[in-house]
């Protein structure tokens, strides 16, 4: 028999469990470049606006660090620096987690056991992970290069900037194919995958603000930690410039390491062990764990902290840019028109300072579908038939899950307005007022938030089967109309389906009580209607 015996059939499994979520990555990834593609070109259209963007960037370390370097004064390069990492990073989360579903998480549920009682090769199950997810990457780098072309893109340049993309979930499958070895447990390896994207970033980052800039102050040449960095790689192809067409090797180069790595890491190993040994918990858990709420703020606790890190570093650096939005779009009136448009008010810094709260909720958001999904993941784990067993009810475990997830939130927004407000107090001088300002306006966001934690718990209780596919659709709805309604011109009953339509855009504007009791009202009521169907109705339904 040989190793690769069954991979077949396992892709055609993978691909069947996955019918939903492969094809809003494969479509929702191209709509998004599109629509970005659409915007940024909009706020660029003359060669003067793109000059002073390309000088302006690479004169900012911030927007080096965050944006990376500006291969050109084109359209196309002017879209490729605003939109290149948020693709990459995309691909590079959907990417891992994918493979490590299909491989690690087939190993903790019990299912690749029950898998390799058949004729299975050993290496079957991660090279069927690896087919699966390089396919969906080929799609959607090819939808991708489509959807710039549309965009009035040059047609080489477009499949350059898609492939890199793609390039760059090539690297962080196979790098999520060696992490999955390590661990007992998915959300080890996810971790692991995730933390090696943050290295990623750092590499680059690092690389482009310690880069070499050209006399006239428009090129920016790359120090040697960022070619460390597969987002490094992406941002060297230079798409609409001079492309690199041999930096594309380089993530394939990857992918043959780590696969040959990851399938002798498997030989090394036990099914269902990790190389990293489990840590013996401690003799007597705490009493804090005898209640459904310490059980569920225990079981969060080590992803919150994650989130907490990342939102507070993000917060501080987005806070900073702040004191240079005057400059950044001091000759383009279409920019500053936009931002005070997304930050919903007339003072530039104060919009962008609105802009930036609404994108951490949004963002945020994601924690709230994460946290609250887990109770479907135990569920269907059969984890909760053996809490049940004892003298916790439905309602009594899940209002423990409830109030973990608000209290997360709760703290990921005031770490957000918080980390906001004294990036940009510490660049304009008033760390204090600014902080206390911006914390405010933060929590403001919160009702908007409670009716998404509505949304997904009434989709726990009353649709169980389509709670994890339509959980992160909504999500993703409010996210497409929180960042391309206002660039689309969206009719107002479009942008009224979103909870955070409808805050004030604090700082940028006063507050006022009524959208805010209106939008909790609803939430309270989206809550009763998913604790009363989930008291209702069967288990594994």
């Amino acid at each position: 028999m040989s190793a690769l015996t069954g991979t077949g059939r396992l892709v055609r499994l993978a691909v069947r469990r996955d019918r939903v979520k492969l094809p809003l990555w494969i479509l929702g990834t191209p709509m998004l470049a599109g629509g970005l593609a659409a915007s940024v070109a909009g706020l660029y259209p003359g060669e003067r606006e793109r000059i002073g963007y390309a000088a302006t960037a690479t004169a900012s370390v911030v927007a080096r660090a965050f944006n990376g370097p500006v291969h050109g004064t084109g359209v196309g390069a002017v879209v490729t620096a605003e939109s290149f990492l948020t693709l990459s990073i995309l691909a590079a989360l959907l990417s891992s987690f994918a493979v490590v579903r299909h491989t690690r998480q087939n190993e903790e549920t019990g299912r690749a056991e029950l898998l390799g009682s058949a004729v299975l090769g050993r290496y079957a199950l991660l090279t069927a992970a690896l087919l699966v997810v390089l396919g969906a990457n080929l799609l959607t780098a090819a939808l991708t290069a489509g959807a710039l072309v549309a965009a009035g893109l040059p047609v080489a340049g477009s499949v350059a900037a898609a492939a890199a993309v793609g390039g760059v979930g090539v690297c962080f499958a196979a790098v999520a194919a060696v992490t999955a070895q390590f661990t007992d447990a998915s959300r080890g390896a996810n971790a692991l995958a995730a933390a090696a994207l943050g290295v990623a970033f750092v590499l680059r980052a690092a690389g482009d603000v310690l880069g070499r800039v050209s006399a006239d102050g428009m090129q920016l040449t790359s120090a040697w930690p960022s070619w460390l960095s597969p987002l490094g790689w992406g941002t060297q192809v230079r798409p609409y410039g001079d492309v690199r067409w041999w930096t594309l090797l380089l993530p394939l180069g990857l992918l043959l390491v780590a696969v040959a790595l990851a399938y002798r890491l498997t030989d090394r190993r036990d099914l269902g062990a990790g190389l990293f040994a489990a840590r013996p918990g401690p003799a007597s858990a705490s009493p804090r764990m005898l209640s459904p709420f310490g059980l569920a703020w225990r079981l969060q606790r080590g992803t919150l902290i994650g989130w907490t890190v990342g939102v507070a570093l993000l917060a501080v650096a987005m806070g900073v840019v702040g004191d240079e939005i005057d400059a950044m779009v001091a000759d383009n009136d279409a920019a500053a028109e936009l931002v005070t448009r997304f930050g919903g008010g007339p003072a530039l810094v104060d919009a962008y300072l609105s802009a930036m709260v609404g994108i951490f909720a949004l963002v945020v958001g994601a924690y709230v579908v994460q946290a609250l999904l887990r109770v479907r993941t135990e569920e269907t784990d059969g984890i909760l038939e053996a809490v049940l067993a004892t003298s916790v009810d439905r309602r009594t475990w899940l209002g423990g899950h409830l109030l973990a997830t608000v209290l997360g939130v709760t703290a990921l927004m005031l770490v957000a307005g918080a980390g906001t407000g004294f990036g940009y107090g510490l660049a304009a001088g008033d760390v204090a007022g600014r902080t206390l300002e911006v914390t405010g306006a933060a929590l403001v966001r919160l009702p908007a938030l409670l009716v998404l934690v509505g949304v997904v718990l009434a989709l726990v209780g009353l649709a169980p089967r389509w709670s994890v596919p339509l959980s992160w659709s909504a999500l993703l709805v409010f996210l497409l109309i929180g960042q391309l309604g206002a660039v689309l011109d969206l009719p107002q009953p479009v942008l009224d389906l979103s909870p955070f339509t409808h805050v004030p855009a604090a700082p940028a504007v006063d507050v006022t009580a009524t959208p805010l009791v209106a939008l909790t009202v609803l939430a309270v009521l989206l809550v009763g209607a998913g604790l009363v169907g989930y008291r209702r109705r069967d288990l594994h339904t």
